[in-house]
C-alpha cells in the first residue's frame, strides 16, 4: 500500500498543481478589466438625490440616451466653449425635445440600457445610490444625456398622495456635460452621477398642486468630495445646508441622525443645521472639502 502511494504520488501531486494553475488563470481571467468592444465604449449612470421636505417623490424614468460626437475621439479634451456654459447649462430643463439643425453625420443619439420604472427620489439620500443606466456606445465625446419620463410622476407628503404634472405631459429632461467632467474607470469606461435636486425640481403651486421640473446635477466621485457626520438629538428633526458663495447643497439626517452630502467642489463650506421642535439652529465653519475625499464631522448636538 505504501508502495502504491508513493507511485501515485508524483501524479497526484503534478494533477494538483495543475488544477492550482488552471484555477488561477480562470481567477486572473474574471478579475481582468472588462473587454470593450471595437469601436466602442461603455457608459455608467448612476443616480442619486438631493432631498426635499417630502415623505417620497416618485420619477417614472421610461428612457436614458446620450449624443456622442463620434468625429471627436477625445473624451477628456477642453474646448474654449466650455467655459462659457453657465451652472444653468449643466443642470437638466424641461422640455419637449425637437432636433436642431447640427452634424447628423458626426452627432449620435443611442440608447442605454435602463429598468423602466417608478424610482423614489427620497431613498437615494444620504450617500446612497443606484444603477441608472449603462451600455456600450460609439467612441466620440459625449456631450448630452436625454431622459425620457414616463406619466406617472408623484409625490407624498404627510401621508397623502400627489400627482406631479408638467405643462406639456410627457417630456424629456436635457443635461449638458463638460467633457472632462466624467471618472474614468478605463479609458473606454466612463461613470457619471446624476443628482436630482428634489428642492430645486418641486413647485408648488397652490394647495395640494405641485408642478415637476427636473434639475439635475452632474458629478463624479474622483473629482468631487463629501461631508458626512450626525445629528443629535433626532427629534431635533434638522435640516443640513452646506454651502459657500458659489453652491449649496443639502441633507435630511436619517434615523440615527446620520447625513451624508455628495458631489461638492473642492473649496471651502459651511454646515447650517436648521432645527426643529424647539432646539437651536447651529453652524459649522471652515469645513474643508477636497476631492476623492469624505470629510467626516464630529457629531453635532443641539440644545434648546
Amino acid at each position: 500500500m505504501k508502495n502504491m502511494f508513493r507511485k501515485m504520488g508524483l501524479p497526484l501531486l503534478l494533477l494538483g498543481a495543475l488544477s492550482i494553475i488552471i484555477y488561477a488563470c480562470t481567477k486572473n481571467d474574471s478579475a481582468a478589466p472588462e473587454k470593450v468592444p471595437e469601436g466602442m465604449q461603455k457608459v455608467s449612470l448612476r443616480l442619486t438625490d438631493d432631498p426635499g421636505l417630502f415623505d417620497q417623490v416618485l420619477i417614472d424614468i421610461q428612457r436614458v440616451e446620450v449624443l456622442v460626437d463620434t468625429c471627436s475621439r477625445n473624451n477628456r479634451g477642453n474646448d474654449d466653449d466650455d467655459d462659457r456654459w453657465d451652472d444653468r447649462d449643466r443642470c437638466g430643463w424641461w422640455e419637449d425635445w425637437k432636433d436642431r439643425d447640427r452634424d447628423k453625420d458626426c452627432e449620435v443619439w443611442d440608447t442605454l440600457g435602463i429598468n423602466p420604472g417608478v424610482y423614489d427620489m427620497l431613498a437615494l439620500r444620504n450617500g446612497v445610490d443606484t444603477s441608472l443606466a449603462n451600455g456600450y456606445v460609439p467612441k466620440g465625446r459625449i456631450e448630452k444625456i436625454r431622459i425620457t419620463l414616463g406619466p406617472n410622476n408623484s409625490l407624498v407628503k404627510d401621508s397623502i398622495t400627489y400627482p406631479l404634472k408638467s405643462i406639456n405631459g410627457q417630456v424629456k429632461i436635457l443635461i449638458k456635460v463638460r467633457h472632462e467632467e466624467w471618472d474614468e474607470v478605463t479609458p473606454d469606461n466612463l461613470q457619471l452621477w446624476l443628482d436630482f435636486d428634489v428642492q430645486r425640481s418641486i413647485i408648488q403651486v397652490s394647495r395640494g398642486k405641485f408642478i415637476l421640473k427636473p434639475v439635475i446635477h452632474v458629478w463624479t466621485v474622483r473629482q468631487t468630495g463629501s461631508v458626512s457626520g450626525k445629528v443629535l438629538p433626532t427629534d431635533a428633526e434638522a435640516v443640513i445646508t452646506v454651502y459657500n458663495n458659489l453652491d449649496s447643497l443639502y441633507a435630511i439626517p436619517g434615523r440615527q441622525g446620520e447625513f451624508k452630502v455628495r458631489g461638492l467642489k473642492t473649496g471651502t463650506y459651511s454646515v447650517f443645521v436648521n432645527a426643529g421642535n424647539g432646539y437651536k439652529d447651529t453652524t459649522v465653519t471652515g469645513v474643508t472639502i477636497e476631492r476623492n475625499r469624505d470629510t467626516k464631522l464630529p457629531t453635532i448636538t443641539l440644545s434648546k
